[in-house]
């Protein structure tokens, strides 16, 4: 485990692309299974199981690759078409006896919590791309998907193998809930997590549109723009429905989708009983429960079509 930070950019990505990426229990236990009924199972079968777990996405993501840039002239740019190109014995003999997350924070239950905190984010994230990308016809959903669910893999490695930073930069905003997410990264990492994020991609190798819709610079394009949106409003709404950003993502939201606000707030399961945070003694209605992992499916239709 690091307990200092790293002199550079390069170091971090070194750090890390030496490091042997774990999985979450829940993920071998599923993998477990799956392959205790191989003959029964295809290729979406494990892609869903993959597509709930943003470290071994990019585990396979990253493994993929070079087998495409061999036999294909694009990149591999969704989970499917990983296995799909590598078949499914074949991905259980190279994804198996992978290291567990809850095992190696076992000693530092409190960055275990917020390792979890920010998969779950992940997690609700894509569900929201999901819907929204299949609203808005994307020319491939589940590229969107995984853009999201990988959005925040950078800050997961930082709770999974340098728990101790992680927990100064989370005391940090504590102390001062006007301070900017970047600023508390600098100041404990020497970088920020974006950076990682980005320089993680390029240096494993990641498809060059994975780059791109991860990438905030880039949110102007609309694919980057639903990346985006999906992971503010999944991390200003984790703690409920009262935090003063979120009447900006209803609007933004509902630019992206040409709906007006009552029908996105419908669409995003925003409890009707929820007053804008603007107004004054607004009741602050914590959401309950953990929302399905992602899946690549059709979003619902019973909604009015996009003008």
């Amino acid at each position: 485990m690091l307990d200092q930070a790293l002199p550079n950019l390069d170091s971090w990505v070194s750090y890390f692309s030496q490091e042997n990426l774990p999985i979450l229990r829940r993920t071998a236990r599923q993998l477990a299974a799956a392959r205790e009924n191989i003959d029964d199972i295809n290729g979406r079968d494990i892609a869903a199981i993959v597509l709930q777990d943003p470290l071994l996405t990019v585990r396979v993501l990253a493994y993929i690759q070079p087998m495409a840039n061999q036999r294909l002239r694009n990149d591999i740019t969704t989970i499917d078409q990983a296995i799909v190109m590598q078949g499914v014995e074949p991905f259980f003999r190279r994804f198996e006896n992978l290291p567990v997350v809850e095992d190696g924070l076992s000693a530092h239950p409190q960055a275990l919590l917020g390792m979890l905190h920010t998969v779950r984010r992940a997690q609700r994230a894509a569900r929201y791309a999901n819907d929204w990308a299949y609203w808005r016809h994307d020319m491939n959903v589940e590229e969107v998907v995984v853009a999201t669910l990988l959005h925040e893999l950078a800050e997961i490695l930082i709770w999974c193998f340098s728990p101790t930073l992680a927990l100064r930069i989370k005391a940090m905003k504590r102390m001062d809930r006007n301070l900017r997410s970047t600023v508390a990264q600098h100041a404990v990492l020497g970088v920020t997590l974006a950076d990682i994020q980005q320089a993680l991609c390029r240096a494993w190798h990641l498809p060059e549109l994975m780059i791109t819709l991860t990438d905030d610079k880039q949110a102007d394009h609309p694919r980057v723009r639903n990346v985006l949106l999906a992971i503010n409003l999944a991390r200003h709404s984790a703690e409920g429905w009262d935090d003063a950003a979120l009447p900006d993502d209803y609007k933004d939201i509902a630019n992206l989708l040409h709906l007006n606000l009552d029908t996105v707030k419908k669409r995003i399961g925003v409890p009707e009983a929820v007053v804008e945070p603007e107004e004054e003694n607004a009741p602050a209605d914590a959401e309950t429960g953990t929302p399905p992992a992602p899946s690549v499916s059709p979003a619902p239709t019973d909604l009015p079509p996009a003008h």
